[in-house]
């Protein structure tokens, strides 16, 4: 039996767009969703009752860190990732390449995996294909992904195209591996850079091995965003329209919208928490740096159209002064808004896919956030 099955509600008839569930081993979650990040077992500056008062229905964490510190047998022991964070909804862990590729100055790549350094203490390790499925199978999140390799942007044809095949290699040694497909669905990650061919071969590869889902990579790495939306409109039409497909490390208000425009149906990104954490907030009429001398004497909320906890209470001239003053409240109220900002976003982008409406309600969102079209 299948770990998770993917259920197609509605489609909007304006853009295209798809309303769906997903339906896992500890929940169900609908789609288009924005997933908060928890990199360490735990979202920053958040308790996991406080995710639930948001509606956070799933959670990312990250394979690389959990490895790292505290070690994967020690969560295990504790009873999976599940029990360890006293979180009772869905998890979902990437295999760790991000952060393999992004946080060692030294590595060096080869068929059988990557030699790196842990970016904590300097320690020597190799990092597999096999090691990422048994870490995350340790870890017992509902939905894990294979091992790639993230290539920098931007990078020339050929060695893109090499990059992309040992990606399929990894991901069928992956597969391979994975002990756990009734409990734990293991998705396929495109690769493939800026190039449309390699886009399609990448994503038809993997199809080919029949994944339970389809995760899209190393896009929103300092390309044009025009150049994310092209890539994403020649690959997503080679995806199973019954499976789910998740744009990796995507969370920008705009790029959420056109994902789903796009017909991508799971986002997660650390720009709510880090953007919270620097004090800067998403609102209704566009983003604000709520540090900044001009609301000192501010006493209306950070958004006066969100019903969150940190709205409904506080006024910009508290938050600012909590920040300035390095009081950590300060930044668990921005983390706290910027969340459930995101959250009810994509509440209210499936309400205009069932609605038909979806392409109205973007340009109607630009316009008060200020984005040009």
């Amino acid at each position: 039996m299948a770990a998770i099955r993917y259920e197609l509600k509605k489609k909007c008839k304006q853009t295209g767009a798809r309303l769906g569930v997903v339906h896992t081993p500890h929940g169900s979650f609908e789609t288009p969703v924005f997933m908060p990040v928890g990199t360490q077992a735990t979202v920053k500056g958040m308790s996991p009752d406080e995710l639930k008062q948001i509606d956070a229905r799933i959670i990312l964490s990250n394979t690389y860190h959990l490895y790292m510190r505290p070690g994967n047998k020690l969560i295990r022991e504790a009873g999976g990732l599940h029990s360890f964070m006293n979180w009772d909804r869905p998890i979902l862990t990437d295999s760790g390449g991000f952060q393999v590729f992004s946080l060692s100055d030294l590595r060096n790549i080869g068929e059988e995996g990557v030699v790196f350094r842990s970016h904590i203490d300097g320690s020597k390790h190799l990092f597999t294909p096999e090691l990422a499925i048994e870490i995350q199978n340790d870890l017992g999140s509902d939905i894990i992904m294979s091992f790639d390799e993230c290539i920098p942007y931007p990078a020339d044809y050929d060695y893109t195209k090499k990059s992309l095949e040992r990606t399929s290699r990894w991901a069928l040694r992956c597969k391979q591996a994975h002990a756990n497909t009734d409990k734990q669905a293991l998705f396929g990650i495109v690769q493939g850079g800026m190039y449309p061919d390699l886009r399609q071969q990448s994503a038809k590869e993997l199809v080919e091995m029949d994944f339970p889902g389809y995760s899209i990579g190393g896009l929103s790495v300092g390309e044009p965003a025009e150049e994310m939306y092209r890539m994403l409109e020649c690959t997503v039409p080679v995806l199973p329209e019954n499976k789910p497909r998740y744009l990796m490390g995507v969370g920008s208000p705009d790029y959420l919208i056109e994902g789903a425009i796009r017909g991508i149906d799971m986002f997660d990104c650390v720009l709510p928490t880090r953007n919270g954490r620097n004090g800067t907030v998403m609102t209704s009429r566009g983003r604000i740096i709520v540090r900044d001398a001009k609301y000192a004497r501010d006493f209306s909320p950070m958004d006066p159209d969100c019903d969150c906890y940190a709205c409904k209470n506080f006024s910009r001239a508290y938050i600012r002064h909590l920040l300035k003053a390095q009081e950590v409240l300060g930044i668990r109220l921005t983390t706290w808004h910027n969340i459930k900002f995101l959250i009810n976003l994509m509440k209210n982008v499936r309400q205009a896919i069932m609605d038909d409406r979806l392409g109205d309600f973007r340009n109607e969102f630009f316009s008060n956030y200020g984005y040009t079209s």
